[in-house]
């Protein structure tokens, strides 16, 4: 087996494959299908300061290609998370990551200060793409300033690895990149859901309950693959890549265009167990091709 070890700041996983925020529920879920001890880490959904009740019904629809959901983060808070969640989260033979979402940056640094305190936790990837409702609600992530003012709010509240996820939804994903890692992060996860919409042509309605909602599947791989090959020339810290990663090969995509490590989601609710065949199956893609550690692929285009 080749050496499949990656470093993300000072986080160590075993191997670049770890699980989208989202669609792993806080990993308990899937153990019953998946070795979590074989994946590099997982990312266990949003997490704000207060409860979140989350849209209403329906939020979930089938795309071609993909699907689309406006959740809405619906959580029970960061306390009871920590009273809660983490206790159960603490045996597992993996890194937790904790998604951090807020709506101003006083309450990701108060949420993310926090998940700071639980030893167990060593990492936490934060969700700019939530609307500012300070400033009309207009997402922190689609400008470089306002992604800055979060990550540095939170990097003064938090001394752990700090994983910035970026908005797909913009004119420029490099500008925000350099931003974030201007202020203190670790590193950059890219991509989180494209703003899409479906109709009921025979209704004459929306599908979704408020409308829109984030397309995720192979429909968005294009444009993922496009943005992590651009971020990765743009920054000098790790990139993480994510969007419609289904197979082995979709991820050795990815780390050839510059990500060090990548993140299943939607994939994971078609087969539990898809992350860690992709695991297995970046390994035989590097013993196929004579190499001896995963690291010898990151960025490695022709």
């Amino acid at each position: 087996m080749a050496n499949l070890n990656v470093k993300i700041g000072n986080l160590e996983l075993r191997n670049p494959v770890m699980t989208a925020s989202g669609t792993f529920g806080y990993g308990l879920e899937f153990q019953d299908f998946v070795d979590l001890s074989e994946l590099g880490g997982i990312i266990v959904k949003g997490t704000t300061l207060a409860p979140r009740e989350g849209n209403p019904y329906p939020r979930m629809a089938e795309t071609a290609g993909g699907m689309l959901n406006c959740v809405g983060l619906q959580n029970k808070g960061v306390d009871y998370f920590c009273h809660h969640i983490y206790p159960e989260l603490r045996g597992l033979a993996t890194n937790v990551i904790v998604n951090v979402s807020g709506s101003s940056p006083e309450d990701y640094a108060e949420c993310a200060r926090r998940i700071g305190e639980l030893e167990d936790i060593p990492a936490i990837e934060l969700n700019i793409s939530c609307p500012n409702v300070k400033q009309g609600g207009m997402a922190f992530g689609v400008t470089a300033q306002g992604a800055a003012t979060v990550v540095k709010a939170v990097r003064a509240a938090y001394p752990k690895t700090l994983i910035v996820k970026l908005s797909p939804n913009v004119t420029d994903i490099t500008e925000i990149a350099r931003a974030a890692e201007g202020e203190g992060a670790d590193a950059v996860s890219l991509i989180n859901t494209l703003m899409g919409m479906a109709i009921d042509a025979e209704r004459r309605r929306r599908v979704l309950s408020i409308g829109t909602g984030g397309l995720s599947g192979p429909a968005v791989k294009p444009v993922a693959l496009r943005m992590v090959y651009q971020v990765a020339q743009a920054v000098g810290i790790p990139v993480v890549g994510l969007g419609g990663i289904m197979t082995a090969s979709d991820a050795v995509e990815f780390l050839l265009a510059g990500a060090t490590a990548v993140e299943v989601g939607t994939a994971n609710f078609i087969d539990p167990a898809v992350s860690t065949k992709i695991v297995r199956g970046i390994d035989e893609y590097l013993a196929r091709h004579g190499f001896s550690s995963v690291t010898e692929i990151i960025g490695q285009l022709e």
